[in-house]
């Protein structure tokens, strides 16, 4: 490790908050690409039939890959329909809750509500402290000290992130909230940044997660058999490794501390089938410039912007050629990160990074 690096705080309760609000980074005025006014109004339209077609499918695959699972139980053949339910259930709900969080999915507010309700469970995250925690993502991405959703910190915790392959650590961590947040609690982070009217809410919903998960443990103990917890909760677990897969494309990697999501967020190439099972958030640069453009609608504003943007990376594979490596650097030498090349006739802005000291490595 770099003995010019000094570990940083990246709590919300820290020194490096301050020192974010300090610097000019927190709530600041973020790089945005030149569009037309009417160009983006047309892409910001919301519509009901993209998502209602979509959801349709995806709730007709758990059905397909969950009934033919219990079809075959006590077999080998049911491992497969169950992998394919898990991913559906536990990985591609992360895509779900974060469109309809954003009530841009559907235009009609109650089905972004419904669906965000639903995928909010089976991805294990609550929904008043995630829809909160998420604004702040947004408003201060990939800020040390402000962004309560950045994946790991430098040096990485390499171990976090194998266990959450299977949300091990992720998973205590959310019913260790969850009992906290059942008894009329909140932890000192999540009330920096959960407004007082919206805490009754977490408590409410929090006890009712807990019963459903009583629920189906009853279910469990009555049948003598774990199937109904395959069908619902084990599920965020077994089928947590695409969170994983698609989450670490986002932003792993890349810098901290700067204004432009040019710079720490990346867009993916992704084939259709991921497409789906993702709604579309490999095209995260754009989504992180503009939130309120629907999922369906951001392959059409990649194509408006890319010439004010990074190059994509084609595939998956290509990504994680950058992601894996950056990572084990990153624990020898914390101060490294990937620096995304701008085409030439984009205009960045300033560099902003509160602590890029002028050693710090980074590839080109």
């Amino acid at each position: 490790m770099s003995q010019a690096f000094v570990r940083r705080d990246y709590s919300l309760l820290g020194p490096e908050a301050e020192k974010a609000v300090e610097a000019g980074l927190v709530s600041a005025k973020w790089y945005a690409p030149q569009i037309p006014r009417a160009e983006l109004r047309a892409l910001m339209e919301r519509k009901d039939r993209p998502a209602i077609r979509d959801t349709l499918i995806w709730f007709g695959a758990l059905i397909v890959t969950g009934g033919l699972g219990v079809y075959f139980w006590g077999s080998w053949a049911a491992v497969p329909f169950f992998i394919i339910y898990g991913a559906i259930y536990g990985g591609s709900s992360d895509s779900r809750w974060h469109e309809c969080g954003h009530r841009t999915a559907f235009k009609t507010k109650w089905m972004n509500d419904a669906v965000y309700e639903i995928a909010c469970f089976m991805v294990m995250r609550e929904p008043e402290i995630w829809r909160w925690s998420h604004t702040r993502h947004h408003t201060d991405t990939i800020i040390v000290g402000r962004d309560p959703e950045i994946l790991t910190p430098r040096p990485p915790d390499v171990v976090s992130l194998l266990l959450n392959i299977f949300a091990l650590k992720g998973g205590l961590a959310f019913f260790r909230k969850l009992f906290l947040h059942a008894g009329g609690r909140l932890d000192p982070e999540e009330q920096t940044y959960v407004p007082e009217s919206e805490r009754l809410k977490v408590y409410r919903k929090a006890r009712i997660y807990l019963a459903i998960y009583a629920a189906v443990i009853v279910a469990c103990l009555w049948s003598r058999s774990i199937l109904p917890a395959m069908l619902i909760g084990l599920p965020s677990f077994y089928g947590a490794w695409l969170v994983l897969f698609f989450g670490a494309t986002q932003h792993l990697g890349l810098a901290e501390d700067v204004v432009d999501h040019r710079l720490n967020s990346r867009t993916v190439y992704m084939n259709p089938i991921f497409r789906f099972l993702y709604w579309n958030m490999n095209y995260h640069v754009e989504h992180h410039i503009f939130p309120l453009i629907p999922y369906h609608a951001l392959p059409a504003l990649h194509e408006k912007i890319k010439s004010q943007c990074p190059t994509p990376y084609p595939n998956t594979i290509t990504a994680y050629r950058e992601i894996i490596p950056t990572v084990i650097r990153q624990l020898r030498e914390p101060s490294y990160f990937v620096k995304r090349e701008l085409p030439a006739a984009a205009t960045p802005l300033p560099d902003r990074r509160a602590r890029a000291p002028a050693s710090a490595a980074a590839k080109a």
